[in-house]
Order: C-alpha cells, then sequence, then structure tokens
C-alpha cells in the first residue's frame, strides 16, 4: 500500500448546475476512504453564462483557444471553484495545509472525440494560488493524444469501490456502475476485476431541456411532470433506434449529440415521460455491449433521484435478472461519487498510474495524465505548468 494523501474533487458537470466537492484519503489504487462532501449551486445568472460558454466553443478548433466569452468565463469559473472550495474547507473545520492536492474538472464546453478535441475551461494555476492548495487539472487530454476517446475516466474509481464491495459481500458480481448524470455512462467490473466502460446514451439532458424550454425549470425534480405523462412510442423508438447504440465502436458523448424533442413531439408531461423511459432504456440497451450480462447495477448520479426513470431501470434490469440497487443502498453517495473520483484520480496522476485503458475509453495502452499546478506559483509564472509525469 501506498502513501494515504488526502485530496479534494471538484466537478462542475454537464447539467451545469453548481459545482460538488468531496473529500478522499487514498493511496490512489485499492485503499479509498471516503469524507464529507458538499454540493454548492450556480445562481441562474451564471449558469446562462455557461449555456452562451457552449455556444462560443463551437468555433474552438485547437483546445487552447478560448473565443468569445469564454476567457473570462474561464477565471469566473475558476474563482468560483476557489470559493467553494473556501466554504467546504471552513464548513469541515479544515486548513488548506491539511489537503495534499486538488483534483480539478473544469467544465467541459466541447467534447468532440473523433477529432480528438476536448476543452475543460478552469485555470489550474489561478486556482492553485487561490485555494494554496496544489492542483491536478485537465486530466482528459493525454487519453486523446493516446488514440482515446477522453471519457469515461471514472471507473478507475469505480473499480476501487466495487472491488470494496465484493469483498464484503454487498453486490453480486459482475457489477455495473451507472452514473446519470447529464451523459450517462457504465463501468463493468466482472469478477475477474476486468473493467469495461463507455458513455450509454443521454442521461438527464435531455429532460432537463425539455423541461427548462416547456416549464421554465431547471430539471423534473422526482420525476413529478413524468408522472403526470404517458410513454410516446413512436419518439422513444427514434431515440433509441440512433446509430449509437448499434454501432460496433463505443464513442463518447457530447450534449449536443442527441437533440430535444419538437414541440411537435409530445406534451410536457409526455414529453418527460418518454425521455425518462428513454433514460432507462437507453443504459439497458448499452449494457448488451457488456461482456456479459450484470447481475448488480449501482446507480449514481442525479438520475437515481427521479423515481421514474429507477421505476423503469428497475423493471428492464429485473426482466434480464439484474438488481438495481441506488448507491445510498451501499453506504454510497451518489451525489460526491463524480466528485470523489476526481480526488481519486489526482491522486493517481500524482503516482503516475493510469487513469484510463483500452477498454474504458479506446487509449491505446493504459495512460496517466493530468497537468499539476504548484501552490506557489507566482503570477509571472502562470503559463510555466508541468506535466505530470507518466509511465
Amino acid at each position: 500500500m501506498g502513501k494515504l494523501l488526502t485530496a479534494i474533487g471538484l466537478m462542475s458537470g454537464t447539467s451545469m448546475d453548481g459545482i460538488d466537492v468531496a473529500l478522499l484519503q487514498t493511496d490512489g489504487e485499492n485503499v479509498v476512504q471516503r469524507g464529507p462532501s458538499a454540493g454548492y449551486a450556480y445562481d441562474a445568472r451564471f449558469r446562462a453564462r455557461l449555456k452562451q460558454g457552449l455556444e462560443d466553443a463551437k468555433s474552438i478548433a485547437v483546445r487552447t483557444e478560448r473565443p468569445g466569452t469564454l476567457a473570462q468565463l474561464e477565471r469566473d469559473l475558476t474563482l468560483r471553484h476557489a470559493e467553494a472550495v473556501g466554504s467546504f474547507l471552513h464548513e469541515n473545520n479544515l486548513l488548506p495545509e491539511n489537503i495534499d492536492v486538488i483534483g480539478f474538472h473544469g467544465q467541459t464546453v466541447l467534447h468532440r472525440p473523433d477529432e480528438a478535441l476536448t476543452v475543460q475551461i478552469g485555470d489550474g494555476d489561478l486556482l492553485a494560488r487561490e485555494t494554496q492548495i496544489d492542483v491536478v487539472y485537465d486530466m482528459r487530454a493525454n487519453d486523446m493524444v493516446h488514440g482515446g476517446q477522453g471519457a469515461p475516466l471514472i471507473p478507475a474509481y469505480h473499480a476501487a469501490l466495487a472491488n470494496g464491495l465484493s469483498q464484503k459481500q454487498e453486490i453480486d458480481a459482475p457489477a455495473v456502475f451507472v452514473n446519470i448524470g447529464g451523459i450517462s455512462n457504465l463501468t463493468f467490473v466482472g469478477a475477474d476485476r476486468r473493467i469495461v466502460a463507455y458513455d450509454s446514451g443521454p442521461g438527464n439532458t435531455l429532460i432537463d431541456q425539455w423541461v427548462e424550454a416547456h416549464a421554465g425549470v431547471p430539471y423534473d425534480q422526482g420525476g413529478m411532470i413524468a408522472s403526470e405523462g404517458t410513454i410516446v412510442p413512436e419518439l422513444a423508438d427514434r431515440y433509441l433506434s440512433h446509430a449509437f447504440f448499434t454501432g460496433e465502436k463505443r464513442r463518447s458523448l457530447d450534449r449536443n449529440d442527441f437533440a430535444p424533442p419538437t414541440d411537435a413531439d409530445a406534451s410536457l408531461e409526455d414529453g418527460a415521460r418518454t425521455l425518462a423511459y428513454v433514460t432507462a432504456a437507453a443504459i439497458l440497451k448499452s449494457a448488451g455491449h457488456l461482456p456479459e450480462a450484470p447481475a448488480t447495477y449501482v446507480i449514481c448520479g442525479g438520475g437515481r433521484l427521479n423515481p421514474i426513470i429507477m421505476k423503469d431501470l428497475t423493471k428492464l434490469a429485473g426482466a434480464a435478472r439484474g438488481r438495481v440497487l441506488a448507491a445510498e443502498a451501499l453506504e454510497l453517495n451518489g451525489d460526491s461519487m463524480e466528485a470523489e473520483a476526481w480526488a481519486y484520480l489526482a491522486v493517481r496522476s500524482l503516482r503516475g498510474l493510469p487513469l484510463s485503458y483500452p477498454e474504458t475509453t479506446g487509449v491505446d495502452r493504459p495512460v496517466s495524465g493530468g497537468r499539476f499546478a504548484s501552490k506557489s506559483v507566482d503570477a509571472e509564472a502562470e503559463q510555466a505548468t508541468r506535466q505530470v509525469e507518466r509511465p
């Protein structure tokens, strides 16, 4: 066992609703001691700026470009993350010197894996200076250099959790961790610890876009809107017949790969109900590409809080003899898991351990990655970051 490091993970996902913060003590391998976590919501004005950032990012051809509003947005996003870290430390009676490293995801504004282009805005050097904690950031880029899709990176952490749960006989193998965020992804962990992972389809993003456009709310809280509707078969089939599900090669998704329905497709309620079903059915459809049928599905991310999605998922998985468990049933935290993963990955990066594998992102060999920003870097040396050593 290597030395245990104390790490904070920061995640701002495709839903763009706020910053998740989580603390871990880990060796970056098998030891995972989960600590406190918290969430800090973005205000509506800043969410609107992030959405504009997605539009501005469409013109990016080189990942270092920051057209339109993106340069100022990157700085402001980073400062909000620094504020979140400060609040989290204060709330948990911690000091910066108690933390060895921050794993900083940033905000994805563009993801085109077929072009080997992924852009996460977030200034690691600025964050390190503001928090006075070393930072590992930009963890997806090296994966793409080696032929990977740049996502998902969370499987390394899922595998560590699955190993611990299997040893305690709390789950049956093979197990699949399902993260239902804006985009859903799967991590298969076999009885032999084999890892296979990929994006599985739209998660909450279509539902969120639909209800925001038609009801003026950011998401369907508790599935209340969907509970008043019925599934529109033609609409569901249109999504589930998408070439993404039938292609031989699994690939990572951008939130723009699946467009929300049009006004003519469904009523507010029927649209929300159909999209909830599509979220669940997409997971099972994509699970058909796994090495074997999962015995256990562990559900994480915001989608697990939508009872309509969970009901559909339980029914569809049950028909294939799979058991569905929300993360909390296993004393895990489905809200903070991605932030926890970024803390774990930061430690792996510092140790030069792989963040991704051929069967998780399609990379040509297991590779590490990330950029390191020292808390001692001064303003004049802001751009003089060094690459974390990679095997």
